[in-house]
């Protein structure tokens, strides 16, 4: 490792005398997405100052979960620490060595608060795991209690279905890997369980959580939306006095059904895109190097779109509504 990258990683916790739930909440689990870091700063000087004391449970606070990316200003240190989530006996990156200290972190929660951002314009939204199921990809048990937390947060855009449409994508992204040989990074974005990140794997550890996308990167207003998320969080779990804030009446539950790789660096968007934008059956979204059209298979939306995807990874996702 080089003696340049990061040494530890930073927590806070605070133990309330009365008993009660176990939160974690994480900021910059991509080093260029730091609304969750400042909302976190914030509230651990109001916190520390008395402006905002913690009665009950436990709550600890990471403000910056990928010190490398975080020091690089960048997404990712060495790979993408939100994929591959696991503890590693022989550690081969950066992200594995934070892995092997973030996982007994959220083995020790209750419940998890992932704070993000995106880097095309949109309304934040907030994402959730599965139905209560007993299946062999995401077994689940506490839906009803992840969709209250959902809720809470404040978006009235929820979105599902992350795991299920990421594992359709290794089928097709196999078998170019095969043909092409690959590395490391192509071997781990073919493998299922490279779509497990924070909140997949503190399901698979019993607890529930969500992940909070607050809003484009530079958007200001992203601090307050993880800042009353966080705030809203803590009443809800009743670790603070105060209790959360009433549910939005307004909703619109989104599933992810397909999601679509970037195959050359020569493909394209149609036009400057961003999340959630609605499309129509046969709308051309996207045009491939060889000058194919990637239309949508029916009324949709676009999901996070990325005109800079890496060769091989996610372009865009294609999401419809709840039925």
């Amino acid at each position: 490792m080089s003696p340049k990258h990061p040494t530890h990683l930073r927590a806070h916790t605070y133990h309330g005398l009365a008993p009660g739930p176990r939160l974690l909440v994480t900021g910059a689990v991509h080093g260029n997405e730091t609304c969750g870091t400042r909302a976190i700063t914030q509230l651990l000087e109001e916190i520390d100052g008395g402006a905002l004391s913690i009665e009950r449970g436990t709550v600890t606070f990471v403000p910056v979960t990928n010190p490398l990316a975080y020091r690089l200003k960048q997404r990712m240190g060495e790979r993408n620490l939100n994929r591959n989530m696991a503890p590693s006996a022989i550690p081969q990156d950066f992200e594995d060595r934070i892995a092997n200290v973030l996982c007994p972190l959220l083995d020790a929660h209750d419940v998890l608060l992932d704070l993000h951002s995106f880097h095309t314009g949109g309304a934040p939204f907030v994402m959730i795991g599965p139905q209560n199921n007993q299946g062999a990809l995401e077994p689940f048990t506490h839906a009803p209690e992840e969709m209250q937390l959902a809720l809470h947060t404040g978006p009235h855009r929820i979105v599902e279905g992350w795991l299920e449409t990421y594992a359709r994508g290794v089928k097709r992204r196999t078998a170019l890997a095969e043909a092409s040989g690959g590395g490391r990074a192509q071997s781990l974005v073919t493998d299922p369980n490279y779509g497990v990140g924070t909140t997949e794997y503190m399901r698979s550890r019993g607890g529930y959580g969500v992940t909070l996308e607050c809003g484009q990167h530079e958007d200001p207003q992203a601090v307050q939306v993880a800042r009353y998320a966080i705030l809203q969080t803590l009443g809800l779990l009743g670790l603070i006095a105060q209790p959360a804030a009433p549910v939005p009446m307004e909703r619109e539950i989104l599933r992810l059904v397909d999601v679509i790789d970037r195959e050359h660096a020569g493909d394209s968007f149609t036009r400057e895109w961003h999340s959630f934008d609605a499309v129509k059956a046969g709308e051309a979204i996207g045009t491939r190097h060889g000058g194919e059209a990637i239309t949508a298979p029916a009324d949709g939306f676009v999901v996070f779109p990325n005109p800079r995807g890496e060769v091989g990874q996610e372009w865009f996702y294609f999401a419809q509504r709840r039925a």
